[in-house]
């Protein structure tokens, strides 16, 4: 039973619109194909009601409204009331599991909390309401006082009612102690279900829920991004694949829109969840170590019943300072691209220099890394060996470089309209001292690839004008400025070699015009 859309509404911060709520719901139970989804608290507010409404009419088109469920309080009635003007047809109706919580809490003795319940319990059944019960706390109330829990169990039976459903309401449960107690609840009360619904308090909800399901619970609830109260309930997908992968158990459950109603949940919660959460985190189907690769590339050595094809993903190889080999022809292949082995070492290389200024590189910037590693000459007259660009605004932008040209060491400052133009002023004193003056700038060109975010690698490809005719250069970086300044000490560098060339045989210039 997933409940994102009542226990899940429960963290701090997240308030779903009824279209919201609709359209989860409806992802759920189609798509998901969990078996109920739990969608909201009775009495909360006029959006509330529309919310379930407008649910339960989608549900009942489709023969799904009975799986539709909704939590209803011990309140003379309203609950019960407000779930059937809603046209809910199932109220979880929610009662005190522990002693402590029905002394201090309603100050009540259990005689007269059984009989509140009893009484909601027959209302809600004269107007057609199926009824599941929660035991509010019922983890502390089973270990405080389990007679208490015995002696109310035994005060409803026989009221109809569909699942005892028992929370660990404050995370506070072990794997071992949810066993026993389940077992404990089943075999004094064999003839009903019971439910099991965790809280990650102590990040132990979905052992927990396997421990419970291992000891022969009817039901285990979870939610979507592992959302709800505090540090909130297990997480759907963990469930889910963990009951299919660790207890061979046959579940309904579409994996391969697991991820699908993650984005969709967390778009509409508005909370991120982590890259590395497992099943539908962004990177738990990429391997970064190259050694990794290389073990997939001979013989799927990391590969396992997790394979990214069950939750319609795709494995990925991560591209920076710790690629390989292997990683960099896992992404080739993938983009149906062949290079020699020459160079894919040369855009190896690159991939790891720029790794060291990005964390990582993705398959989108591999072409823009393998156009230019492809089109630059290996000149090595000069070497940009430290560059501090500063930009403001409404002040000119500065830049302080230090160069070797040759053996020859420079350093210059420059100041202009942008950090590119100060970096171009003072690379154009170094120059100078060499008797050289930098082209003019004829086309500047940035790109990031497709669909690239803001941290993207930056392509930077300018034109120039020099006394030999036109010249192209590619640059790049993760800082968009850097690319530019990559492409610029590129051009430097084959402006420089032509220059010893022509030094060396003077005709060749008359030849190369």
């Amino acid at each position: 039973m997933d409940t994102t859309l009542r226990d899940g509404e429960q963290t701090q911060g997240v308030s779903f619109s009824p279209d919201e709520k609709v359209n989860i719901a409806k992802v759920l139970l189609e798509l998901v194909r969990v078996d109920r989804i739990e969608v909201a608290s009775a009495r909360v507010s006029l959006g509330e009601a529309r919310a379930v409404s407008r649910i339960v009419d989608w549900a009942e088109e489709r023969g799904l409204a009975p799986r539709i469920e909704v939590l209803g309080f011990v309140d003379a009635g309203r609950s019960v009331d407000w779930i059937r003007d809603a046209g809910g047809q199932v109220i979880n109706l929610l009662a005190k599991g522990s002693e402590k919580h029905c002394r201090c809490q309603l100050g009540k003795s259990l005689e007269q909390h059984a009989a509140d319940v009893r009484e909601t319990i027959s209302h809600a059944r004269s107007q057609g309401l199926a009824v599941n019960l929660y035991l509010e706390d019922w983890s502390n109330g089973y270990r405080d006082n389990p007679g208490y829990v015995f002696g109310l169990l035994e005060r409803l039976d026989g009221m109809g009612i569909g699942h005892f459903m028992l929370p660990d309401t404050l995370g506070v449960m072990t794997p071992e102690r949810v066993f026993t107690a389940f077992r404990d609840m089943l075999e004094r009360f064999p003839g009903l279900n019971f439910d099991f619904h965790p809280h990650n308090d102590y990040g132990l909800a979905t052992a927990n829920v396997l421990a419970a399901a291992r000891a022969g619970a009817a039901a285990v609830h979870c939610t979507v991004n592992c959302l709800g109260e505090r540090a909130g309930n297990a997480s759907l997908a963990e469930v889910a694949v963990n009951l299919r992968d660790q207890l061979g158990y046959e579940i309904g459950v579409d994996e391969s829109h697991l991820a699908r109603i993650s984005e969709l949940v967390e778009s509409f919660s508005g909370k991120r969840i982590a890259d590395n959460a497992p099943i539908i985190g962004a990177d738990v189907f990429t391997q970064t170590a190259g050694i990794h690769a290389d073990g997939d590339r001979k013989g799927s050595l990391y590969h396992t019943r997790l394979s990214p094809e069950r939750f319609a993903r795709r494995r990925k190889y991560a591209l920076g300072k710790l690629a390989g080999k292997a990683s960099l022809a896992k992404n080739l292949e993938r983009l149906d691209i062949t290079l020699s082995e020459e160079n894919q070492l040369k855009v190896l290389k690159r991939i790891v220099e720029l790794g060291d200024s990005k964390k990582s590189i993705t398959i989108e910037d591999l072409p823009f890394i393998i156009a230019e590693v492809l089109e630059s000459q290996d000149y090595h007259h000069a070497e940009l060996l430290a560059c501090s660009v500063s930009s403001s605004l409404d002040l000119e932008s500065t830049a302080s470089i230090k160069m070797r040209i040759a053996d020859e060491l420079y350093t210059a400052a420059g100041s202009g309209n942008g950090g590119f133009d100060a970096f171009n002023q003072a690379l154009g004193k170094v120059v100078r001292k060499r008797g050289l003056t930098l082209p003019t700038l004829a086309d500047y060109e940035i790109r990031i690839p497709k669909g690239g975010r803001t941290d993207a690698l930056t392509e930077c490809s300018i034109t120039w004008n020099t006394d030999r005719g036109e010249l192209r250069t590619r640059g790049v970086h993760a800082n968009q400025v850097f690319a530019a300044i990559g492409a610029t000490v590129r051009m430097l560098n084959i402006i420089l070699h032509q220059t010893l060339e022509e030094q060396r045989d003077p005709e060749a210039r008359s030849t190369a015009a």
